[in-house]
């Protein structure tokens, strides 16, 4: 049986991948990707919907203060026209709690809804049921949300103190998970490595297992109420940890037959091209393994910068198109003309496109086969001479000097060039 899902991208190209449901486990895709996706429950965050065989959805975070309603409503509106999906707030107070209210209020008002997620750590009830009003998710961090004070001289932990603690997470938890539960809203299960339990880290050690066995405490507690409205997070900042954890998740979850949605990131990456890399070796990995259901790329830089990384990765991947795909050899003896500055050119001129995979080769010994996927090809067949290419088929050949704009009236032509 085939199904088919529309992958949408905040207005960009819609691409409709289908899917092989053969395997239980796994929604195969044949057009479009050949990335196999864990089937996971759908869960609503305001008018997107995380998992359930829905595209990767983009989430950052503002750096904004929260009673700042103006600075956050700006920022947040920033965020949504550059792509990103969700977008989550911090509130370490109740007054910051409160504030969420009228950031709602003035987004809808002045600009549309936003899906908001929450972000309570420390003792955070109060702060969870009051945020719980105003936003579509609340995310919680089972390390922080019942703080236990590190006891230095502590060298074990009985099996009644561990018992206690979680006795008292979920009588905190408890007024959390029915509030969201009687509203239709969701929670993040969010775990840091950095952040673990003691109690969890005497019994498990600081490993994958304790973020595990983290995410499973608070995931039962929901189950028990009748919540499974929920994204589990396994986080850390080192990439080998955050990929065991996940993969290790996900093992634990089918064979509890749990299929709750993932969100992936590399907490606190760093900045600059080693931060994007890192947060690419991570996020990447466990998509190309059909883990993740939600990313965020987690950058020491504007998180305006976050969004072009997210979309990148998934472009690459072929889990979302969203610009255009070009294709480019790296140059050798045989190019015909400078193929750096002519795929900057090509890129100029056509950046604001969507959908389309544009080759630039510099010669024809690897060319028709490097771009045969390729919507679009400009081949240096010889020189002063550019080859231009409807897939495999030669359309026209033209002077060097024309070649760009030859390219972009070859795509008018075809009727898929729009204005920038």
């Amino acid at each position: 049986m085939t199904t088919s899902s529309p992958l949408r991208s905040n207005g960009n190209a819609m691409q409709i991948l289908s899917y092989s449901t053969s395997n239980p486990s796994f929604n195969q895709s044949f057009t479009g990707t050949i990335i196999p996706h864990r089937k996971t429950r759908p869960v609503s965050v305001g008018n997107v919907t995380i998992g359930g065989g829905s595209p990767v959805i983009v989430q950052s975070m503002i750096n904004e203060d929260t009673l700042d309603v103006a600075g956050a409503v700006s920022a947040i509106r920033r965020l949504h026209k550059l792509g990103c999906e969700i977008v989550r707030v911090t509130v370490p107070s109740l007054a910051h709690a409160k504030a969420v209210a009228p950031i709602k209020r003035e987004l809808t008002k002045t600009y549309q809804k936003v899906p908001l997620v929450a972000d309570v750590h420390h003792n955070g009830m109060k702060i969870a049921l009051e945020v719980a009003k105003h936003v579509d998710k609340v995310r919680i961090n089972p390390g922080l949300y019942v703080f236990e004070k590190p006891n230095p001289l502590r060298t074990e932990y009985t099996q009644a103190e561990f018992d206690e603690i979680g006795e008292k997470i979920r009588e905190t938890l408890e007024p959390l998970v029915v509030s969201l539960r009687e509203q239709g809203k969701a929670m993040r299960i969010g775990v840091n490595h950095g952040s673990l339990a003691e109690r969890m880290l005497f019994t498990y050690g600081d490993t994958p297992e304790g973020m595990v066995q983290s995410a499973l405490e608070f995931i039962r507690i929901c189950e028990s109420l009748d919540f499974r409205n929920l994204i589990i997070s396994l986080k850390a900042s080192r990439v080998p940890v955050m990929l065991a954890a996940n993969r290790l998740m996900v093992k634990c979850m089918d064979e509890l037959v749990m299929d709750y949605p993932l969100h992936l990131g590399v907490t606190e990456a760093g900045d600059g091209e080693y931060g994007r890399i890192k947060s690419t070796a991570g996020i990447a990995t466990l998509l190309a393994d059909g883990i993740g259901d939600t990313i965020r790329v987690s950058l020491t830089e504007a998180p305006e910068k976050e969004i072009p990384v997210c979309y990148g990765i998934l472009q690459a991947l072929g889990l979302r198109r969203t610009m255009v795909e070009y294709i480019a050899c790296p140059s050798c003896g045989r190019t015909l003309f400078n193929l750096e500055n002519v795929l900057h050119q090509v890129r100029e001129a056509t950046k604001h496109l969507t959908g389309l995979n544009i080759a630039v080769m510099g010669c024809i010994v690897n060319g028709l086969g490097e771009m045969a996927d390729a919507d679009y090809g400009y081949v240096g067949k010889q020189p002063g001479y550019i080859s231009l290419y409807r897939r495999r088929e030669e359309i026209k050949k033209v002077p060097e000097s024309k070649g760009v704009e030859e390219l972009i009236n070859l795509i008018k032509a075809d009727g898929r060039w729009v204005e920038p």
